[in-house]
């Protein structure tokens, strides 16, 4: 299978040379094969976000190489890394423009990587086409194209997001602790959706939480991050066979730290 994605001794310092010095990556090798859906887990501070941040380009790479599809990435900026790579956010408010409808957020997302020019936004085509992806959610949106997308809950902002970021399929996508500001049945919705896109399109995923459970039921692959390292890589049927207690155990076991219960891996 071939690999999407490879991080090759991957550092990252905050303040470096100050008192406040602080090494967030320290030496991160990865590699992702195609269609593979990873889950990251970790400590506040263990470096998770800043991953992501430095796969995206929002963080400039300090030491180290990303490539993705054979491709050296590292020093793109984020305009040209967004053609290639889709994010998903925490705040639903951060992945759609709020004063624009749902059909203009879905249009915008279709012209993800390629030029603007100043012909009209939404065509007929379009139109139906945005109805009949939004009717697969399940959530009587496409009945809704001419809303404003601000006036719709969290949870049906996020479902959107997560649409328009795979409208035009991505090399990679980036979930990013994309339920937590949801509330628990909506967290679900959004999360039986993720897998549903995932698994239809065939698509590489990220995807930080802060849900052990979560970590273990979804994707096929399932990575702990602790102080900048990778500390558990766990896939197949180890992962299918993981429970909280034992994912507990295996880590107090790899790293010599103990964790009481899972509020140490909230983020």
């Amino acid at each position: 299978m071939s690999q999407v994605l490879k991080i090759k001794n991957l550092h990252q310092t905050f303040e470096q040379g100050t008192v406040n010095e602080n090494r967030v990556l320290r030496g991160v090798n990865l590699e992702l094969a195609a269609g593979d859906f990873v889950t990251i887990i970790g400590s506040n501070g263990a470096g998770k976000s800043t991953l992501l941040n430095s796969i995206a380009g929002t963080l400039p790479i300090q030491q180290g190489k990303i490539i993705l599809n054979d491709q050296d990435i590292s020093k793109q900026s984020v305009t040209k890394r967004s053609k290639r790579i889709s994010r998903v956010f925490q705040d639903p408010k951060m992945g759609t423009a709020v004063r624009l409808t749902v059909e203009e957020n879905l249009a915008l997302a279709m012209k993800r990587g390629q030029r603007r020019t100043f012909r009209a936004g939404v065509k007929k085509a379009d139109r139906s086409f945005f109805k009949e992806q939004l009717a697969q959610l399940d959530l009587n949106l496409e009945n809704r194209l001419d809303t404003e997308i601000g006036l719709l809950s969290g949870g049906q902002r996020q479902a959107i997001t997560l649409l328009m970021a795979t409208l035009r399929r991505p090399d990679l996508i980036l979930l990013d602790e994309h339920t937590a500001a949801l509330d628990p049945q909506t967290s679900i919705t959004v999360m039986n959706l993720t897998e549903k896109l995932i698994a239809e399109q065939k698509l590489t995923a990220f995807m930080v939480t802060h849900n052990m459970e979560d970590a273990i039921r979804y994707g096929n692959r399932l990575i702990m991050l602790h102080q900048g390292r990778v500390a558990l890589d766990l896939a197949g049927e180890e992962k299918k066979q993981m429970t909280v207690p034992k994912l507990m155990e295996l880590f107090q076991k790899h790293v010599g730290t103990e964790l009481k219960d899972d509020a140490i891996l909230l983020a």
